[in-house]
């Protein structure tokens, strides 16, 4: 199937070819003709499949074929909600890329930066807004946005906004603009939530799983390095110099942490940049784009960043420490192996994150396979940590039954007092 079939209008497909794109993914072949004929949508695919082409190229057909009038001033058709500036800045080149050749303006809108630029965009018109919803709602608050004519609302990363808290700001935004209008809900996972929320602000909508929920790409290789904790830095360097990775995003748990190894890696001769969310925005644009052009080897992350990165021949991923939460490693190893391109995850994992480990293989129903390297890991970690466990809750257990022994002996010393007493 190609493109052409999809029934979109010959300016944008000309835009997608110089793309070098000629065939849509699977969500794009699923998600166009349904969102062409007006349906609700709760979708979801794995991370690195097309998911922002998937709504971005039917909502651009649609306005097309509802241009403004000669002279009108442009108002918003459509509003696009995500989770992060990296992730609502990746959106809007996508836009701006695939609407190349259509009249229609777009504004992106979020936090970290001066508010005056975007209310003077905001007041020359715009088509489509992709924004952040605590910006969006500071906009909101200073009447400089109009939503009354919004036709399309589109949440990306839907299950990365509500682990954020945005709940309760996505519903002051819902609350606001027309009830009539199309709403797609895309995301990377599902969870009972999503789909509550989804009960809550669509209509009717067509599900759309193109993959299990969770499933990791074929095109990622995975690799587990056990690890004692304070040698996982010099591992890190170690693997770097020696197989010669020019281009690495290295997650951490901690802005902290993210900071420390950046610093680290630099003293290591390898040029390197931090982005969380402690650094301003220009700080963030810099250090992403700094990688993208590959001027530094490797970008330090917290998971801020695991959704808004979005660079097609990114080799490696490396989490030095792993997510408490599962559903985070899909996205982290998602940014590798890419738009078909191959890719490896590594995972430094020390004896504290071995449950870590266990809950991510139980989510994605997979086995990570180990690999040794002489001088620096720990084969039988994982065993050890479980045993540990094993033995920390067989102590629990054993210190529980002496408590319950002990209450028990208290309470018949106390009986045979009462009655020698009576």
């Amino acid at each position: 199937m190609s493109f052409s079939q999809l029934g979109l209008n010959p300016n944008i497909l000309k835009a997608v070819e110089e793309q070098g794109y000629t065939s849509p993914t699977p969500i794009q072949k699923e998600a166009v003709p349904v969102i062409l004929d007006h349906k609700d949508v709760l979708a979801a695919a794995q991370t690195g499949t097309g998911k922002t082409a998937a709504f971005t190229l039917p909502l651009l057909e649609k306005m097309s074929q509802k241009p403004n009038k000669k002279g009108q001033k442009s108002y918003i058709k459509a509003l696009i909600l995500a989770p992060t500036r990296e992730l609502a800045l990746q959106v809007a080149e996508n836009i701006e890329t695939y609407s190349k050749y259509l009249p229609l303006k777009t504004a992106v809108i979020f936090g970290g930066v001066g508010i005056n630029p975007q209310k003077a965009s905001l007041r020359k018109g715009v088509d489509i807004v992709i924004a952040t919803p605590g910006r969006l709602l500071d906009h909101i608050s200073q009447n400089t946005i109009d939503l009354s004519r919004v036709d399309f609302l589109v949440l990306d990363e839907a299950d990365r906004m509500l682990d954020m808290g945005f709940i309760h700001d996505i519903k002051k935004v819902v609350a606001i603009i027309p009830k009539h209008r199309q709403t797609l809900l895309f995301s990377a996972t599902f969870s009972p939530e999503i789909k509550k929320l989804s009960n809550s602000f669509l209509t009717n909508p067509t599900l759309i799983e193109v993959a299990r929920s969770n499933a990791l790409s074929e095109q990622v290789s995975q690799v587990v390095h056990y690890v004692l904790k304070d040698k996982k830095k010099n591992l890190l360097a170690f693997l770097i110099h020696t197989q010669e990775w020019n281009q690495v995003l290295v997650f951490t748990r901690t802005k902290h942490g993210a900071n420390r190894l950046s610093e680290f890696l630099n003293k290591s001769n390898i040029p390197s940049l931090a982005i969380h969310g402690n650094k301003s925005q220009g700080a963030r644009t810099t250090a992403l784009n700094s990688f993208k052009s590959k001027k530094i080897r490797v970008l330090v992350a917290t998971d801020i960043a695991a959704r808004g990165i979005d660079i097609d021949l990114l080799p490696h991923v490396v989490n030095y420490e792993l997510p408490n939460v599962p559903e985070d490693y899909v996205h982290r190893i998602g940014r590798t192996g890419r738009a078909g391109n191959n890719g490896i995850a590594l995972s430094l994992v020390c004896d504290e994150e071995a449950e870590y480990l266990e809950d991510i293989e139980k989510l994605t129903k997979t086995s990570i396979p180990v690999e040794d390297i002489e001088g620096f890991t720990v084969a039988a970690l994982k065993k050890v940590s479980k045993k540990s466990n094993d033995k920390s809750k067989n102590n629990r257990r054993n210190s529980n039954s002496r408590n319950t022994n002990t209450n028990n002996n208290r309470r018949d010393t106390r009986n045979r007092s009462r009655n020698r007493s009576k």
